[in-house]
């Protein structure tokens, strides 16, 4: 009964992989290089490093569109991306002739170091590994579905792994790697070791996979998770049209720190017509939660608060929301953390071709097994034919 199950459990560790080895392979790879996005920006493009030799204090979000508004007196700008403090500050606007551009703005010397009309490298590395590049229509993309089903997979690898794996704490202690006992051994205890490392890691994987799984049905089915803000009354707008709103971002923000001490804007929505709202959303103390975990909508006619969200006031749903995107890309812990997701990342990429690497030679040993069976067999029976 133990053989018996020993058997069905290898059977099914391989099942897990062998099918759809390139598109899972393909998303262990993006999600990889994805996790370290930003980094590799950094690395390939000087425009978009915030250098700040002379130790300036970093300019607010408010005093970087206007830096922008003043380059470019007829843009609409829409919103402000802030992200690690190496980072520039990326002001997302449109003018004529261009409908989509972001500037790429140095938040210590106030610079404009690029203005950027294309999708960036860390935007097409996340809608790569994200859903594939499909189309989204009607609130659901196929692409999405495919990824975040991978949960499944990589759930059944890690548990038919560790039942098909006797002992295989050992691992931690005594790692086994034998070079000298051929390809297919080496190929196995790099399977086996890389695997018990990295229970823990396929584990977060696995999981939020799957959480992104249930949200995209969520959206899908128009399940709202969190509130908008309600737009502006007809009734607080004025009588006569104003060339500018009486409440400025600064003013905004302003409010969102007074009502969230440790609040640090991550993205900053303006206004896209007279009766939107400011929409804010930031990071605060606990890592643990994204860097959209707090928000505020602020009026931009009265100042009132329209819809505030902090983790204290959460409900289990969004809370699980707000705590996936750090588990997923490792940015708990900063730099560092990511640097960790990466190399295991590479190692789930790499567990992936080895498994597929068994499995295949495993097939072929199987084959050519069954081959000389069916050969033997069919020489005997001519031999019994030609004695009679």
């Amino acid at each position: 009964m133990r053989k018996l199950s020993n058997r069905f459990w290898f059977a099914f560790h391989g099942w897990c992989s062998l099918p759809i080895w390139v598109l899972f392979c393909f998303i262990c790879l993006t999600g990889t290089v994805a996790t370290i996005s930003h980094e590799l920006t950094w690395l390939t493009n000087a425009n978009s490093r915030a250098l700040n030799p002379d130790n300036l204090p970093a300019k607010g979000t408010a005093e970087l569109t206007e830096i922008v508004q003043q380059a470019h007196p007829t843009a609409d700008i829409s919103g402000v991306l802030q992200y690690e403090p190496y980072m520039i500050s990326a002001v997302i606007f449109s003018d004529q002739n261009v409908p989509s551009a972001v500037a790429y703005v140095n938040q210590y010397t106030g610079e404009i170091q690029e203005v950027n009309q294309g999708i960036t490298f860390t935007g097409f590395m996340r809608t790569l590994h994200g859903w594939l590049l499909f189309p989204w229509q009607h609130a659901y993309s196929i692409g999405y579905y495919l990824v975040s089903s991978m949960g499944f997979v990589l759930l059944g690898a890690l548990v038919s792994g560790l039942m098909i794996y006797k002992n295989f704490w050992k691992s931690f202690t005594q790692p086994r790697i034998r070079f000298n006992q051929g390809a297919k051994t080496l190929l196995a205890d790099l399977h086996r070791t890389a695997g018990v490392w990295s229970i823990w890691f396929m584990a977060i994987m696995s999981l939020t996979g799957l959480w992104y799984l249930v949200q995209g049905i969520l959206m899908h089915a128009d399940v709202e998770v969190e509130p908008h803000a309600p737009l502006v009354a007809i009734s607080e707008l004025p009588a006569q049209p104003a060339e500018k709103f009486p409440v400025s971002l600064a003013q905004a923000l302003d409010t969102a720190k007074q009502l969230y001490p440790d609040f640090k804007p991550s993205y900053v929505g303006l206004p896209e017509h007279n009766r939107d709202n400011y929409h804010l959303y930031g990071s605060g103390a606990n890592p643990f939660y994204d860097q959209y975990a707090y928000q505020v909508s602020v009026n931009p006619w009265s100042g009132n608060i329209s819809h505030q969200l902090a983790p204290d006031s959460m409900d289990a749903v969004q809370t699980v929301m707000h705590v996936v995107d750090p588990l997923h890309y490792g940015t708990i812990g900063g730099i560092w953390t990511k640097i960790i997701w990466f190399l295991f990342g590479v190692l789930l990429t790499g567990m992936s071709i080895t498994g597929f690497m068994m499995w295949s030679k495993r097939l072929i040993a199987v084959r050519k097994e069954a081959k000389t069976k069916a050969s033997t067999a069919a020489s005997k029976a001519t031999t019994a034919g030609e004695s009679l």
